[in-house]
């Protein structure tokens, strides 16, 4: 299913297509990314059948939310190629068991589709879909030294309000904030 569509991307359920998996596979078996994402068991993948895996966790976290929030992929539409990975969700708080009201937004990329501004056209995409729900702030946490994803949050206009540890079972995070335009 599509769920937002830009100028170059589409935004759409990962699917459980061999294409996909290997995809996701290829994404999540890599230093580079994993790094950044903080304590996430099963991270860095070591066999390619933990991407069914990480899948169906993604689609049981999202099951409730009746496509208003998930993990999708990120298509580029010239050339069919999976990008990464753009997500819109609440964030989890210090114990991780209860959500917050809090919404982030988020992006993994393959290393192969860095650096050609995916990352911020799919996450403004969506910041405005969310914004159109009526939420008032949309976050992006982001590791501490994770330059290139600050970047993105400065490119989409966030601001930066510092580390916090709000959320992920208390980890340390460099936050980033958007308020909606007002009306």
């Amino acid at each position: 299913m599509t769920v937002v569509t830009t100028e170059r991307l589409i935004l759409r359920d990962w699917t459980d297509e061999a294409a996909d998996l290997a995809r996701i596979y290829d994404i999540y078996r890599r230093p580079e990314i994993t790094r950044w994402l903080g304590v996430s068991p099963g991270l860095p993948m070591t066999e390619p059948g933990q991407a069914a895996e990480r899948l169906r966790m993604w689609r049981d976290r999202h099951a409730a939310d009746a496509g208003r929030y998930g993990t999708w992929a990120i298509e580029v539409r010239e050339t069919g190629v999976v990008a990464g990975t753009a997500l819109l969700k609440p964030l989890p708080g210090r114990d991780e068991s209860q959500l917050t009201d809090d919404i982030e937004v988020g992006w993994h990329l393959h290393p192969d589709s860095w650096g050609h501004g995916y990352a911020t056209e799919a996450a403004r995409a969506l910041i405005v879909r969310e914004f159109a729900t009526g939420t008032p702030e949309i976050y992006a946490v982001v590791s501490p030294g994770n330059e290139p994803s600050m970047a993105v949050c400065r490119r989409l206009g966030m601001a930066h309000v510092g580390q916090r540890t709000d959320w992920y079972g208390g980890e340390v995070l460099e936050t980033f904030v958007l308020a909606a335009p007002a009306a």
